[in-house]
């Protein structure tokens, strides 16, 4: 990517972009609690292709009329063969902040998902040091952009937990070894950091394993503001229904 556009060059593009929307701001406002982000997701490594039929504009203008807050884009080819293009088509075409669901690792991955229409990106702890976590955080936000820091361990909270300017939390049920997800694994975290969560005003967004309202309502008695629901919604023949029927 840097040989076919050098940073110099992209930053030129980025300099005065559209403004980025409020991605943390559209999370609080969401009338339905906890709020959701839902994913435009065609396929995963475990599951293989999940929606044959997939248009990711059509799908992200269902989840936005069946009541999503914020709308997170695959964007990493290889492994769930999405791609910024989709952020592209889907930019103009909602108004809902767009989550860059990606592998990012270097900065220039931050700006170009910024020049594609990104209102946030997703930093994982789990791939990132603590430098490049802080550093990557400020980048997203001298762009204008929140950042969605993932965690799966009760130390990956730690780790996040020492960066000042952390505002949004994901917490991913997901266990990265064996691929199992256990709901728990939000509810064992948080119980043991809610109170400092709290004081700091962290959003908390729940992450894999949501599946029907009951689900939502167990993280959000653990302390997830927001949930993150890709693969259960998008296999559904209805996927604005799908959405409507697990806010309920």
């Amino acid at each position: 990517m840097r040989d076919r556009l050098p940073l110099s060059r992209l930053q030129h593009q980025i300099k005065d972009p559209i403004p980025a929307r409020d991605f943390l701001e559209a999370l609080k406002q969401s009338p339905n609690k906890p709020s959701l982000i839902a994913e435009i997701k065609k396929a995963s490594p475990s599951k293989g292709i999940i929606r044959a039929d997939f248009n990711a504009v059509e799908i992200a203008q269902a989840y936005e009329r069946g009541g999503a807050a914020c709308l997170s884009v695959l964007c990493d080819r290889k492994f769930f063969q999405g791609g910024y293009d989709n952020l592209l088509a889907v930019r103009p075409n909602v108004s809902l902040p767009l989550l860059c669901k990606e592998f990012i690792i270097d900065p220039y991955q931050i700006c170009w998902a910024r020049a594609c229409g990104a209102d946030a990106i997703l930093l994982i702890a789990a791939i990132l040091n603590d430098l490049q976590l802080q550093s990557f955080l400020k980048i997203a936000r001298s762009l204008g952009m929140e950042a969605l820091v993932e965690v799966h361990t009760l130390e990956e909270c730690d780790r996040a937990l020492q960066i000042p300017e952390l505002r949004l939390l994901g917490i991913n049920n997901r266990n990265l070894d064996t691929f199992s997800v256990d709901l728990t694994t939000t509810q064992q975290i948080l119980s043991q950091r809610r109170e400092q969560l709290k004081n700091r005003e962290i959003t908390i967004v729940s992450e894999s394993g949501l599946h029907v309202r009951s689900d939502l309502d167990f993280v959000a008695q653990a302390g997830a503001n927001a949930v993150l629901i890709g693969e259960s919604l998008i296999k559904q023949p209805d996927v604005e229904e799908a959405v409507r029927k697990v806010l309920k």
